[in-house]
């Protein structure tokens, strides 16, 4: 039953989420090692953020904005296919060690930004964020900037960061179903965190307007860090 403290989690990271955009994802896959099945952990925590991603979506919808799904989408699609293919040749004993590792190198290290904010910029995004969260899970936060140069306004870079996340886990729930792996054990658990992924957005979109836009960025570095750590050292010292 130590899977089920997931719930209170995934709704504070969700609410997270909905008050400043982002980070929400990536701390709670780092929290799921050690709770859930290494095999479980991407497919359950896909299912738990579509779920966020989409009620953050909905209950901004007056700011989404349509136009950067379909270049996204097919960049997704590609990115499922390429990435389920790696997924399967992963030894799953090692895989919170990796995603750790992954993890750290997203918080740490500058990444090559992705140029431009037209249609090809949105499908190497979504082949890019799709492939790679077929491994590592939450990858959230490498679209920010590129959505911040289409538009700088928070309400409008809150919803369409969850639009085209919905698209990612969409895709890749789809792929991990078409690589053999079954929810069915875990269906408990995924509609709780979902209903609690549901909730934390609601009360994220209503508090969003009340916290100011704070330089969070260092405070959440270290806080990520720590986590990544305890999961790369996880194989090594399972709990328990």
């Amino acid at each position: 039953m130590t899977e089920f403290w997931l719930v209170p989690i995934a709704f504070m990271t969700s609410c997270l989420t909905g008050i400043i955009g982002m980070g929400g994802g990536v701390l709670l896959i780092t929290l799921m090692p050690g709770l859930l099945a290494p095999a479980a952990i991407i497919p359950v925590h896909a299912c738990t953020q579509l779920a966020s991603n989409v009620s953050r979506a909905a209950f901004g919808w007056r700011n989404i904005d349509l136009g950067i799904i379909p270049a996204f989408l097919l960049g997704a699609l590609l990115g499922g296919w390429t990435g389920g293919a790696v997924y399967q040749s992963l030894d799953l004993h090692w895989l919170p060690a990796i995603m750790g590792a992954l993890i750290l190198l997203f918080t740490w290290v500058p990444l090559p930004l992705l140029r431009g904010e037209g249609q090809l910029a949105l499908a190497l995004l979504g082949f890019y964020q799709t492939s790679l969260g077929m491994v590592v899970g939450a990858t959230g936060p490498l679209g920010a900037a590129l959505l911040l140069r289409r538009k700088q306004q928070r309400d409008w870079l809150v919803v369409n960061t969850a639009v085209y996340m919905s698209v990612n886990h969409l895709v890749r729930i789809l792929a991990f179903t078409l690589v053999g792996f079954s929810l069915a054990p875990w269906w408990q658990l995924v509609v709780a965190m979902v209903l609690a992924g549901i909730a934390g957005s609601w009360v994220g979109t209503a508090l969003r307007h009340r916290v100011p836009q704070l330089d969070f960025q260092h405070w959440f570095k270290v806080l990520v860090t720590v986590l990544a750590a305890r999961m790369i050292a996880l194989p090594f010292f399972p709990l328990g």
